[in-house]
């Protein structure tokens, strides 16, 4: 069965620069995903977000950049640089769209740009309803939505703000669909987290991958700012591609929107099934990609490595590039890397089947009896070093989770064991129970009870 947001009908909210647009997403899909800031064009690319009634999903929301339209219905060019790109994401949300909310200020009154798009909307025959946000009390949504009937559209007065009248909202975009809600007990899909430095060309990949221009591409770093969820269904399986913003050193961050959005793109990471940490290779493996490496590997984030735009080095260059990626990760050997083109769709065909192999790898989990019999080997051909004239012993070991594997020694005295010995018994449980990229925790509990746990 499909996931549940690939089987719900979509609504778009459709309307100019800072009517609220973002604000009312969050507060029908019950969380912070999109940025909101008094600045305009902050939202470019689309995001999509499950509504919910009576705890039962019933239709997915999709978010909309600012459009202003002229009188001829074409796009006024501002200060945002990216108003034909965000237009261009509004209409492909547009044609998938089984219904469509306009949302229009009160505070600012009835524009031309509200009825331009109004006219847009109608044009495609699709139900719609027109949102009169920022009335901030019930007493004033009669004077406040007047001019806003001269549309022609039905109306309801809100504050996403203060959530006025969202309730009610929520019924009238449901019966707009039609009341198609479905079961949360649909399959889940891969999550994968696109992750690095600005320009590394995480949505370029995003869209090879997806086959699409679902993401806005640009030169200019930092043109993505949402974290955006991608739903996708490729050869029967499901996905949802996360593409992040770019990640710089704090110290280079100045304004509070990136700081949002590098602190989105790195919780995002966390709430992945996959992440995949994009490096430019043109550039070669930066500070900052060595940071967020390290970070991952000190989380133990399950995350491979794709080092993309190889098209532009020669061969003895990428050999280059190679060595110094394997010295430079040979503290956490087991990540993967592929190196990959979005631009000439290099490599990109390994990049899934690699993924569903991490997150099978991830789920291993290995029952206590097995797990001590053939540990049991491994101490015994290579016993832990002396340390201070005594030996550590050790007694049992259990797995105590997965996602990812996470596995407990309990031993005589865990400041005897050396981390060069704690090395040698990861590998040695890699090779033993398959776990070949997934990240693996270890912890040492110290315990002076020799007896086993009941076989498993």
């Amino acid at each position: 069965m499909p996931f549940v947001q690939s089987t719900l009908p979509q609504i778009v909210l459709l309307g100019r620069p800072n009517v609220g647009k973002s604000t009312l997403f969050n507060r029908l899909i019950r969380s912070n995903r999109a940025i909101t800031h008094d600045l305009p064009g902050i939202t470019r690319d689309r995001l999509e977000g499950v509504v919910k009634r009576n705890k039962r999903p019933v239709f997915t929301l999709v978010d909309t950049g600012g459009i202003t339209l002229d009188a001829a219905g074409s796009v006024s060019q501002g200060s945002i640089g990216f108003e034909q790109a965000i237009f261009e994401q509004a209409k492909m949300a547009l044609q998938k769209a089984a219904a469509i909310a306009l949302v229009v200020d009160a505070q600012d009154g009835l524009m031309p740009a509200d009825e331009a798009l109004s006219l847009m909307g109608r044009r495609l025959s699709k139900p719609m309803l027109c949102i009169v946000n920022k009335v901030d009390g019930a007493e004033q949504s009669g004077r406040l939505c007047a001019e806003f009937h001269a549309l022609g559209l039905p109306l309801l007065a809100v504050s996403a703000a203060h959530g006025l009248n969202i309730p009610t909202l929520v019924d009238q975009l449901t019966k707009l669909v039609g009341d198609v809600g479905v079961s949360e007990q649909a399959s889940q899909p891969l999550r994968l987290a696109m992750l690095g430095r600005p320009n590394a060309g995480k949505s370029s990949l995003v869209n090879a991958l997806v086959k699409s221009e679902r993401m806005i591409i640009s030169e200019e770093a930092g043109t993505t700012r949402d974290s955006v969820d991608v739903f996708v269904q490729l050869d029967g399986r499901d996905y949802v591609f996360v593409d992040t913003a770019g990640v710089r050193r704090k110290t280079k961050i100045t304004d509070t929107v990136e700081r949002y959005s590098v602190n989105s793109a790195l919780k995002s990471s966390s709430k992945a099934d996959i992440t995949l940490l994009v490096v430019d290779a043109s550039e070669g493996l930066g500070a900052q990609d060595k940071r967020l490496i390290d970070l991952l590997a000190t989380r133990k984030t399950p995350f491979m490595l794709l080092v993309n735009k190889v098209d532009l080095l020669h061969e003895k260059a990428l050999q280059a590039l190679k060595q110094e990626l394997k010295t430079s990760l040979s503290f956490c050997e087991h990540v993967p890397r592929l190196y990959v083109s979005a631009q000439k769709g290099l490599g990109l065909g390994q990049i899934l089947k690699l993924a569903w192999e991490l997150k099978r790898e991830c789920s291993v989990r290995v029952p206590t009896g097995k797990l001590n019999r053939a540990m049991e080997t491994v101490l015994q051909s290579h016993q832990p070093p002396l340390v201070k004239n005594a030996r550590p012993k050790f007694f049992y070991m259990t797995q105590a989770e997965s996602e990812p594997p996470t596995f407990v020694f309990f031993v005589s005295d865990p400041t005897r064991i050396l981390p060069s010995y704690l090395r040698y018994l990861e590998r040695s449980l890699r090779k033993l129970f398959n776990i070949k990229y997934a990240p693996v925790r270890m912890h040492l509990r110290a315990s002076h009870n020799t007896t086993k746990p009941a076989e498993a």
